[in-house]
């Protein structure tokens, strides 16, 4: 190390000297503040010892604001230079008392100092024998601070990976302080929910020690409640819990999926039922995808024809839900399949919504885009003549002009729009059906090997993976023909931010 390290290494240790001797005045610290930033931690980790850094707690017992916040600048980085085994075997009353200390900054000093230790296989387990710890971290999800509560979900979710995390969470008498804290108000009750989800995502056996715990009952008792408000906040985190198979089993033999399927036959009578339908419908979407579209649909024809209604509706919010819903059922070829089997409605919904991708708001033009696109693809491997038939009766159902709808899209200033509408194209480039439609559309191809027509990166991005597709397509070269299928792959060989060189524009005219 340089001398000048060396000697700004001595600086900071007689400064924390005289720390631990509580002689520093505010303006020391702010010298200390400085210096310990110019010091690489590495350097300071063997002169470091408890007493310089429990000195530097005490300071923070201070009510003076300047002094507290030149303390944590300065604890923030000693700490980093410590193994986080050392944090909690020498420093665990302190960290403590950082997590009941009034001022934000130093819960956050703490918390991220707790959130290294649970990263840590062996600094984890110290932490389990802490119980006093353990009790002020689950207090910190009830904090004003966001930030200060997240951290503490997600130090407890790490510690709770372990058999021994649950054990000491969900067996001991931290679980009462868990539930104490619930009774705060209802933003921290969700956050503990969310925890508890977060936990029983990781295996059946952590599922079965949250559920043993009684918490998730609550979480379900919410959705059946009378707050439709509750309801709708609840349905998200029951949705999360269905992301896992342990979770799906967990729904269905507790028997919440009929539950929630009964929820929404009673919406017909619920002048409130905007607020949570949605959510409820959303749920059935993704449990389709993961599950089987065909046996969920079948099993719970209310969610098939709920979908229906609110795209029928007018009313747009209804619309989006039922739109996205489509698109995540429609995204694998036994939800298509499923769509497909209710004929003419689902053309007529086509329509539909082949209308609003042209005069909706954006937002919903940008999701019904997307809902398109997820419809229309078929992997390679599955295009059946049945399928690829299927495919192209949806595309002529969305307008009269197809092609020249998303074109006309595709051509508007909105980067968003433009790359939606890119995405629809991609999506079916490499059907054999979509590829003549192309090639029959005047210009068409022109403008796909055009590179002037994209403004910025998304939309060079968006292009280039339209040519992909067509390139890599089994049945391009016969469609284009060989001089179009050339272009495209010169087209894929440049990149997606290809630029002509200047000097090549004047001998344009003789090529």
């Amino acid at each position: 190390m340089l001398p000048g390290g060396a000697k700004m290494a001595e600086a900071v240790v007689e400064l924390l000297e005289r720390a631990a001797r509580r002689e520093v005045p505010v303006e020391e610290l702010r010298a200390l503040r400085l210096a310990v930033q110019a010091v690489p931690p590495a350097a300071l980790r063997a002169r470091l010892s408890d007493d310089h850094l429990g000195a530097l707690f005490a300071l923070l017992s201070v009510n003076d604001r300047e002094q507290v916040s030149a303390c944590v600048s300065i604890l923030e980085r000693l700490l980093q230079a410590l193994d986080p085994v050392y944090v909690i075997q020498n420093l665990r009353e302190e960290l403590q008392k950082g997590l009941f200390h009034p001022d934000d900054s130093v819960k956050i000093l703490t918390i991220s100092q707790v959130g290294r230790i649970v990263e840590n296989s062996d600094a984890v387990t110290e932490i389990l024998n802490s119980p006093e710890l353990l009790r002020q971290i689950i207090n910190c999800i009830g904090g004003e601070k966001i930030a200060v509560a997240k951290e503490a979900i997600k130090s407890l979710s790490r510690i709770a990976q372990t058999q021994d995390g649950l054990e000491a969470l969900f067996v001991s008498s931290l679980l009462s302080d868990l539930k104490n804290v619930m009774a705060t108000n209802d933003v921290v009750r969700y956050r503990v929910y969310e925890l508890i989800v977060d936990i029983s995502s990781v295996s059946a056996d952590s599922l079965n020690y949250c559920a043993n715990s009684g918490l998730i009952s609550e979480l379900i008792g919410e959705l059946t409640g009378d707050d439709v408000l509750v309801r709708a906040t609840c349905i998200e985190m029951v949705t999360s819990l269905a992301h896992t198979p342990h979770g799906r089993q967990y729904l269905a033999q507790q028997g919440v999926i009929d539950k929630i399927s009964n929820i929404i036959v009673g919406a017909e009578s619920d002048p409130f039922s905007g607020f949570y339908l949605p959510g409820f419908v959303k749920f059935f979407g993704n449990l389709a995808i993961v599950d089987s579209p065909q046996q969920i649909c079948e099993r719970y024809p209310v969610f098939m024809e709920k979908v229906f209604e609110m795209a029928e509706s007018h009313d747009p919010t209804m619309i989006g839900v039922a739109v996205d819903t489509l698109g995540i059922l429609g995204s694998n070829v036994e939800g298509k399949q499923v769509l497909q089997k209710t004929r003419s409605r689902f053309q007529n919904l086509l329509s539909r919504i082949g209308h609003q991708a042209k005069n909706a708001p954006t937002e919903l033009r940008l999701r019904c885009l997307d809902a398109i696109s997820s419809l229309l693809y078929l992997p390679p491997e599955q295009q059946t003549e049945d399928l690829l038939r299927m495919t192209e009766s949806w595309f002529t159902s969305l307008s009269s002009q197809p092609l020249e709808l998303f074109r006309s899209i595709s051509t508007q200033p909105f980067p968003d729009l433009h790359c939606g509408a890119l995405r629809v194209f991609t999506a079916i480039a490499n059907q054999p059906w979509a590829q003549k439609l192309m090639l029959d559309s005047p210009g068409f191809v022109e403008y796909v090997v055009d590179r002037s027509v994209e403004p910025d990166k998304a939309s060079k991005d968006a292009k280039y993976e339209l040519v992909k597709a067509l390139v890599n397509s089994k049945t391009i070269a016969e469609i284009f023909g060989n001089q179009y299928y050339l272009r495209l792959r010169a087209y894929l060989r440049e990149g997606p931010y290809y630029v002509k060189a200047v000097s090549t524009t004047a001998v344009e005219g003789a090529e």
